[in-house]
């Protein structure tokens, strides 16, 4: 396969899975925005959410106030963001009509409709509770993409790219989701353990879809040790650390045997797989969450970029 095939379909995969996770991001900071507003915090959660997602900078050169209505027409619709659902989106499209033969006509149809449905809506038309229904429909649009790619493509070289780059992707956002609780809380240390603070635990593990799943281990355990547990160490949690970690070593191992040789990519997924594989919550905590998050995501960074490296993306 041709390196810029490749890369097409690497990319394809990451820009979906990203504009889903943008879309959790922001639910999670809307939803954390309304349980403090009577305490005046809602720019403080909405700008926790644009710093764990890499955003704050970007919106911060243009004098704009945090509230919902600007940040959220900030990460859906801003063409000057390259992380908002728009762009991901267009990205999304542009990969796959370079790539429309690789692809199913299942997969292209998807993305192709979402793209043209998305840049129909009028963002003056997205407030309030029509802002949580569009947020559920852009994570809809992952789910299907998603079906019809696992339903209807080959088993081979290009699939293993698709999977490479929706694992790296996943892996990235939920690191990101946890890291938001570390942004969110840094300033509020007493708040540890109250009604707000298990009430904001609740919001992660909903934006990591996780929350009936937990409360099945867990029952109503809300701990934010168990918490970080299920989204790190849990490898039967799909959009754990772990989990993906342990899909992306082994679409970078399918690779390396398809065209007969390791490259440098394959170890560099093995140790991020051993990152998260060789360590307890009490060793990630006394290390520190937040860098142990940080850790995780500049290691699966270097995956992406070795991936690039090893099989000549351009």
């Amino acid at each position: 396969m041709l390196g810029r095939t490749a890369q097409n379909l690497f990319w394809l995969s990451r820009y979906v899975e990203r504009a889903e996770n943008m879309a959790r991001l922001l639910e999670v900071g809307y939803r954390m925005s309304l349980t403090s507003r009577r305490e005046g915090g809602v720019s403080e959660h909405l700008i926790s959410m644009m710093q764990a997602a890499e955003v704050d900078e970007e919106f911060g050169k243009k004098d704009r106030v945090a509230d919902v209505d600007t940040v959220a027409h900030f990460m859906m619709f801003d063409r000057d963001n390259p992380s908002s659902v728009y762009n991901c989106l267009g990205f999304a499209r542009s990969n796959a009509r370079s790539v429309r033969t690789a692809i199913t006509t299942d997969m292209w149809e998807a993305i192709n409709s979402a793209w043209l449905e998305f840049s129909q809506i009028k963002p003056r038309d997205v407030r309030g509770a029509k802002l949580l229904g569009l947020l559920e429909w852009v994570k809809d649009i992952g789910h299907q993409f998603r079906g019809a790619l696992l339903g209807t493509i080959l088993r081979d070289d290009g699939f293993a790219f698709l999977q490479a780059g929706n694992f790296i992707e996943r892996a990235d956002n939920t690191a990101r989701i946890l890291d938001m609780k570390y942004y969110v809380l840094l300033p509020r240390a007493k708040m540890v353990g109250g009604d707000l603070d298990i009430q904001q635990w609740t919001l992660i593990l909903r934006a990591a879809s996780a929350h009936r799943s937990y409360r099945h281990v867990y029952h109503d355990r809300y701990k934010a040790t168990n918490i970080a547990d299920f989204l790190i160490l849990r490898p039967e949690m799909p959009r754990s650390l772990i989990f993906c970690a342990r899909y992306l070593e082994d679409n970078v191992a399918t690779l390396s045997k398809l065209y007969g040789q390791e490259q440098p990519c394959n170890q560099a997924a093995s140790q991020l797989r051993a990152m998260v594989e060789n360590t307890n919550m009490e060793a990630i905590f006394a290390f520190g969450l937040h860098e142990f998050l940080t850790e995780f995501m500049a290691r699966a960074d270097h995956v992406s970029n070795s991936l690039s490296e090893s099989y000549n993306f351009y």
